[in-house]
């Protein structure tokens, strides 16, 4: 009961809910970029405003939990669990730079899909951090967590098999190089949704 009744001071969850729709719209950007290049350059600006939203969150949100006395959950769950969500946003930006500073300038449907699978993953996070203030909704935030890991898992199965296809067929090494980058960075913003949701779990056990 007590887990239930826990304090809101510092507006964490506001921070919470605020960083992780910055999350999806920094994915669903990279959606868009993998899917048409030809407004390259306003989706790597868009991104990268969208990244440096997300740290003036961050910053906030520690430097909230460095001012606040009583805080709604551990302390040290609510510095991992901002962070990781930084790690996404920052992961995001890293492939839109990478695919401008690499001058990428098609797409594949490999790249697509993992573009998509980061914007479902973003988009669970999302749901369960919005339901976090209230651990009567610990269920419903596990069941969340375990789909996270099921997009995670389909992500490492589309990269593996991009890669073999790109290594059979790909003739130019350079274009080789470009995509392996962009495959990669891509599958590891879902392991940084998965991240997240192993937090969130850890938080259910500690307060439910």
């Amino acid at each position: 009961m007590f887990g239930r009744l826990m304090p809101t001071e510092g507006k964490f969850f506001d921070y919470f809910n605020e960083h992780a729709e910055l999350c999806v719209k920094g994915a669903a950007e990279m959606v868009a970029m993998m899917t048409n290049f030809d407004d390259l350059e306003n989706r790597v600006h868009a991104i990268e405003s969208i990244e440096k939203q997300a740290d003036k969150v961050t910053h906030t949100t520690i430097d909230m939990l460095h001012k606040t006395f009583i805080t709604p959950l551990d302390r040290e769950d609510i510095h991992q669990l901002i962070t990781r969500m930084d790690d996404i946003l920052d992961l995001l930006e890293d492939g839109a730079q990478t695919v401008s500073l690499y001058d990428i300038t098609n797409t594949t449907p490999e790249a697509k899909r993992l573009a998509e699978l980061c914007l479902a993953s973003a988009q669970k996070v999302k749901e369960a951090v919005s339901l976090l203030h209230n651990m009567d909704n610990s269920r419903r935030i596990l069941e969340i967590c375990t789909e996270i890991d099921r997009l995670e898992a389909d992500a490492d199965h589309v990269m593996r098999a991009a890669m073999s296809k790109l290594f059979r067929e790909e003739p130019d090494v350079r274009n080789l190089i470009k995509y392996k980058a962009i495959y990669e960075i891509l599958e590891t913003v879902t392991d940084r949704c998965e991240d997240v949701a192993n937090i969130l779990q850890a938080i259910i056990v500690e307060n439910a």
